[in-house]
């Protein structure tokens, strides 16, 4: 019997070429993960190994760890980055809009209503119900700066830049600051963070060549640009959300609370949506299944025309998640040149310690001062934070439990 060739096994099949499938099976599979999946872009990835590595074996432990490295180095919502991938290499560029509409829409949907809701009952917006979702909101952020900067900021010098960070940010709390300290974050990173060099590795074939690749990360640089030029041109408010969610979509590093700062110095400046409104879409946005990234849908359904409702809700969640898929896709093809880079690696280690710094601020204002008006509140969120850090309860039943409780106290 012959020898198997080159980059097959014994079988006679090239491990780093994905079996193909359809894309309604990848809209199932997703699906069922969109209505079940809590927790947390963390809890996802686990879930995502356990449905596609071992039981319905699309990939290997080898390709899906990959996978997930591409997946946090790149700015996005890390866990629908690896989805959309995961339906790119099993039924090609439907697949991937299949895995993203699957996982994506449950949550999407339910936060719509919610925002729907909001607007029908105005008194819904100060009830102890929405009072005990900000509440939550604060325990959330402060765990997510908990976990990331025990990751993110292991030495002194990443301390300091996180610290500076959020500094910077207090200081001057605008939109354009925190996009300054992101990149002057890379910038330190990239002269004087010191990372350990990592081993080269063989790669999943996804079916996409550099030329492609290329292309889609000239579209999202592009866009980038260009979306805020043609909102200030136009002055239309449509143009404006669509460029401010775009932005916020391609800039967030380090994980989907990121978002945040990011979103809220976006939508509430110019008066699209209240703080109020926005930090109890924040709350209610922890208790939903799926990315936190449709957080977007909400905020689109809470504004006024020409967004608002299932329209606005929808338009807004396709702008913050393009840039995601633009990343993801134009990244493959170029994944082993671009992890061998160490200046690369070394700027990634100097903005994750700057988002840091960012969410810091945001725990603060508008999450903190939005939401803590006296001692009861303060005690809900501590009590809210050690449920979620140390008892390591689910962020669901804490989201029950807070707007529970915070409607007894208030009567």
């Amino acid at each position: 019997m012959a020898d198997p060739a080159p980059g097959e096994n014994a079988q006679g099949k090239d491990p780093g070429r994905a079996r193909r499938g359809s894309a309604l099976e990848v809209l199932g599979a997703f699906l069922k993960l969109g209505l079940t999946s809590f927790g947390g872009p963390v809890a996802h990835l686990g879930y995502f190994r356990t449905e596609f590595v071992e039981r319905r074996q699309w990939l290997d432990d080898r390709g899906y760890t990959d996978l997930v490295a591409l997946c946090q180095f790149l700015p996005g919502p890390a866990s629908s980055q690896v989805g959309m991938a995961l339906g790119l290499g099993r039924a090609g560029w439907l697949g991937a809009l299949a895995a993203w509409v699957g996982f994506t829409l449950p949550s999407a949907v339910a936060l719509i209503l919610f925002a729907f809701g909001v607007a029908e009952w105005s008194a819904l917006a100060s009830s102890s119900v929405v009072h005990g979702l900000k509440v939550v909101a604060v325990a959330v952020v402060a765990q997510a700066v908990w976990g990331m900067a025990k990751t993110l900021c292991p030495d002194r010098l990443r301390a300091g830049l996180a610290v500076m960070s959020a500094l910077a940010v207090l200081a001057v709390p605008a939109a354009w600051s925190q996009i300054v300290v992101i990149v002057l974050g890379g910038l330190a990173g990239r002269f004087a963070v010191r990372v350990a060099h990592l081993p080269p590795a063989t790669h999943r074939d996804y079916g996409i060549s550099k030329p492609v690749g290329a292309t889609l990360l000239a579209v999202f640089g592009v866009l980038l640009l260009a979306l805020p030029a043609m909102a200030a041109a136009s002055g239309s408010m449509l143009a404006s959300a669509v460029a401010v969610f775009y932005r916020a979509g391609a800039l967030v590093f380090g994980g989907g609370h990121v978002v945040l700062p990011l979103l809220q110095s976006g939508v509430v400046p110019p008066g699209w949506v209240s703080n109020a409104s926005f930090l109890a879409g924040y709350g209610a946005a922890q208790a939903v299944p799926g990315p936190l990234f449709t957080f977007a849908a909400y905020l689109g359904a809470a504004m006024q025309a020409p967004l608002g409702g299932w329209l606005g809700g929808f338009t807004l969640l396709l702008a913050i998640f393009l840039p995601a898929f633009l990343l993801v896709a134009g990244a493959l093809p170029f994944w082993e040149a671009l992890r061998q880079r160490s200046a690369f690696q070394q700027a990634m280690a100097g903005i994750n310690a700057a988002v840091v710094g960012v969410l810091v601020a945001a725990l603060y204002d508008p999450v903190w001062t939005g939401a803590i008006h006296d001692r009861a509140d303060f005690a809900l969120a501590l009590a809210a934070f050690a449920l979620l850090v140390f008892g390591r309860v689910s962020p669901v039943l804490v989201v029950i439990a807070a707007a529970v409780v915070a409607g007894v106290l208030q009567r």
